[in-house]
């Protein structure tokens, strides 16, 4: 009981509320065979400063940058973190808002929402954005749901090189809904094949991911006139936005809906999570976009307010109506994304793209000069595949000793791409530790 807040006097209180006269009779309805007999078997309690030696003894046991040199992006990556961000989303009014049910009551809050929409849909070069999502796999997932009620045809195509994380949430979505899901495979140049699309003209979507998980930059402008040609949509995924800085944004290449991961956008790693899930769409389509749309307004006097637009949601309408059941958006994440485009402003996007750009460039050509093979061949963006001898399975783990983490292995979710490692460089890492990297590659 030393762990429980409540002292005996407020427990024979609450168990007398509820007509119970011990704990056993509170849960006499479970069965005895689902009850726990013994007592738990807990470590003494210990002082605050015991607790935070024994928190950073664990937290030691993580290989974790900077102490760490790691090369691993992969749907989660490293960047510095401009100190405004931090510094405004920690102000009370923002860090403990509520869902802005009341409008004249949030308008700070809706208007934060308002800004991030709208740098949002400039970003990724769309007309309209929703209030944010959970995170760029269940935003895929949603997106592909929105298609189909748009076209009302039962099946997707979604490419293999699309996050294989992504993949598995959007079947997870999927599943009980009957509509199938067939993947496209990719190309020895390491992005989307297209002729696997060939007399595909059943398609509600056809989603592909740019940067996809192997780094490379696909072309989505093919992608969306197939799908438009099929009556389908195009979905473009991301899950490293900042890479719109150098290249061409989803809108401009044609697509229907651009949806991904907003982590890179001010939002520390933190073992992966949370996220932010970044949805925007072609303004045709927004009755059926899932989630919730901030708008501006006047109010009778003809002063500049804020409102929830539309809120197609279960709490709002009918449930056989709504396009979502996703309860919230996350807001303080999409402040967080919101003050970090605004602290890089345009100049400033391009400017820190373009040195992710080069720094992995960079590492790229030290590797081929070191004799090691990159399989694809298409342009990439902040990560890279890179084959290395068979059996660099030890090499990873000898570099893991002298804390180095030298890339994902791909093995276990492309099991023919053996040997293979997704490598990440971004502006934290300085050129020395690529160049390090290198040398205990080569040693």
């Amino acid at each position: 009981m030393r762990y429980l807040p409540h002292t005996p006097e407020d427990i024979a209180e609450m168990l007398q509320a509820v007509g119970a006269g011990s704990f056993d009779e509170l849960f006499a309805g479970i069965p005895p065979e689902c009850r726990r007999s013994r007592a738990m078997v807990l470590p003494e309690p210990l002082t605050e400063w015991e607790l935070n030696r024994h928190i950073d003894r664990l937290a030691g046991r993580m290989a974790v940058a900077p102490e760490y040199k790691v090369f691993i992006g992969a749907g989660s990556y490293d960047h510095h973190i401009p100190a405004t961000v931090g510094f405004l989303t920690s102000r009370s009014e923002f860090a403990t808002s509520y869902t802005p049910y009341q409008p004249e009551m949030s308008q700070g809050t809706l208007q934060a929402i308002f800004e991030y929409q709208t740098l949002t849909a400039r970003l990724l070069g769309m007309e309209v954005a929703n209030a944010s999502m959970y995170d760029g796999a269940s935003a895929l997932a949603e997106a592909l749901l929105m298609a189909v009620r748009i076209t009302r045809r039962p099946k997707v195509a979604v490419s293999r090189s699309v996050h294989p994380l992504y993949r598995r949430v959007v079947r997870t979505y999927l599943a009980p809904t009957g509509i199938e899901v067939r993947e496209i495979p990719f190309d020895p140049q390491g992005t989307t094949d297209p002729a696997a699309l060939a007399g595909a003209g059943d398609l509600a979507a056809i989603a592909v991911q740019s940067p996809n998980f192997f780094g490379c930059i696909e072309d989505l402008a093919q992608f969306a006139d197939r799908a438009h040609a099929a009556g389908a949509l195009c979905v473009a995924g991301f899950s490293e936005p900042l890479a719109f800085g150098v290249f061409k944004s989803p809108g401009r290449q044609g697509a229907d809906i651009a949806c991904g991961e907003g982590q890179s956008l001010g939002i520390a790693r933190s073992f992966g999570g949370p996220g932010l899930g970044m949805f925007a769409a072609k303004m045709q389509f927004v009755r059926n976009m899932p989630g919730r749309l901030v708008g501006e307004t006047v109010d009778i006097e003809g002063r500049r307010g804020y409102v929830l637009t539309l809120s197609t949601r279960e709490q709002h309408i009918r449930r056989e109506k709504a396009t979502s059941n996703i309860c919230t958006n996350n807001s303080l994440c999409a402040l967080t994304a919101a003050v970090c485009m605004a602290s890089l402003g345009g100049s400033g996007m391009r400017e820190l793209a373009q040195i992710n750009y080069d720094r992995t460039e960079y590492l790229k050509r030290r590797l081929r000069a070191a004799g090691v093979k990159l399989p694809f061949a298409a342009p990439t963006f902040n990560e890279f595949v890179a084959a290395f001898p068979p059996g660099f399975a030890q090499t990873h783990r000898r570099l893991l000793e002298k804390k180095i983490v030298a890339g994902l292995a791909l093995e276990p979710y492309y099991p023919e791409l053996r040997d293979h490692y997704l490598l990440c460089a971004t502006e934290t890492t300085p050129r020395e530790d690529l160049d390090a990297l290198v040398r205990e590659v080569q040693s």
